[in-house]
């Protein structure tokens, strides 16, 4: 079930609120200017191929270009057999930024969304039908866990893609990772 922990970073041990209801969520995020979510399920095979992802949700995606400028679209997709997993898991897990928003919509699986504001950081379990947009210049990172299972569509303005600006900031290693809240909220 997607989960909103919002952590103190002073006390970043134990979170100050936990809330599992959607709507509730999605106002949370939206006082602190980030978009959240829930799309309607498309019925897509297990192994739907990116471009049957696309299509699938063609509409949606092109609302959001019109909305929001993006450019070009893609389909990530881990599972815990990939060889690469733990690489991919260090790319995103250090705080950073980017000069664009940053939007995700998971086609099926979940991942763990850090977004650091002000004083406060705010833990968002992602889930299948849940649709997250960062604002750029937000400072965030994303942990999928040591055993990666989420297949999500990006959307971006930059035609380069996916593009960070690391802070330096120590902060994602302070907080409990993916094994600790997902345990959490299972």
């Amino acid at each position: 079930m997607t989960t909103l922990s919002i952590f103190d970073q002073t006390e970043p041990e134990t979170p100050r609120v936990v809330t599992e209801d959607a709507g509730k969520i999605a106002n949370l995020l939206a006082d602190r200017g980030i978009r959240f979510e829930r799309w309607p399920t498309k019925d897509l095979p297990a192994d739907a191929s990116q471009e049957t992802i696309l299509e699938a949700y063609a509409d949606e995606i092109e609302a959001l270009k019109a909305q929001c400028g993006f450019r070009t679209q893609d389909v990530i997709s881990l599972n815990p057999d990939n060889p690469q997993k733990d690489a991919f898991r260090n790319k995103f897990i250090d705080e950073h930024v980017h000069s664009e928003d940053e939007i995700r919509f998971f086609v099926r699986g979940q991942g763990l969304f850090y977004l650091h504001l002000g004083d406060q950081v705010y833990a968002v379990m992602c889930q299948k039908n849940d649709l997250i947009s960062v604002p750029h210049g937000t400072r965030h990172w994303f942990d999928m866990g040591p055993e990666p299972e989420f297949t999500c569509i990006r959307l971006f303005t930059n035609q380069e893609g996916w593009v960070a600006d690391f802070t330096g900031e120590d902060i994602a290693s302070r907080l409990p990772r993916y094994e600790s809240l997902a345990q959490a909220t299972a």
